[in-house]
């Protein structure tokens, strides 16, 4: 990781540290690593956030394939964000694998005007990472419980007072 402050988690998977994070490239990783870990712990449900995802690595091979790897039944991807313009022109990876698992996934938009409104963060029951400075790609990251159950209630909340977004097909008469 670019941070010397990210370490390693206490159980046998090192995959997914705790800590602090900084930079482009560990965000990147990070990212990544959460849906490979996903596949390997067969994590249920995944919410990803942000007010874009613009600068997310969601068009790389390796995540599309991971979330492949993940999605099966009972399994549930819930996503949030002020708008999905420029992930639809700039994810076109992410977005046809949207299209095929529709059935996994919640897409719903925040009528926020604020770009900060919407954290930038991955939420599992057992790991979770938040962007804290999304211009420089710095946050935090672990499996601490209170950070965990802190973005939850943060989540939900924005869920809460979110309308559906980003459907998997436009359909026109």
């Amino acid at each position: 990781m670019a941070c010397d402050d990210v370490q390693p988690r206490t159980d046998t998977d090192e995959a997914l540290p705790s800590g602090r994070f900084g930079g482009r490239l560990a965000f990147e990783k990070l990212v990544l690593n959460a849906f490979q870990q996903a596949v390997i712990e067969g994590w249920s449900e995944i919410t990803l956030s942000d007010a874009n995802f613009l600068d997310w690595p969601l068009n790389q091979r390796a995540v599309i394939e991971s979330l492949s790897n993940w999605a099966v039944a009972g399994r549930r991807l819930t996503i949030l964000a002020n708008r999905y313009d420029a992930l639809q022109r700039h994810q076109p990876r992410f977005v046809t694998w949207r299209r095929t698992w529709d059935h996994l996934v919640e897409a719903r938009a925040c009528d926020e005007p604020v770009r900060g409104d919407v954290p930038s963060a991955i939420w599992t029951p057992s790991w979770c990472l938040r962007r804290i400075d999304p211009v420089h790609h710095t946050g935090f990251c672990g499996a601490d419980r209170a950070m965990n159950v802190n973005l939850k209630e943060t989540l939900t909340e924005r869920l809460r007072t979110s309308a559906p977004g980003f459907p998997a097909s436009v359909l026109g008469l």
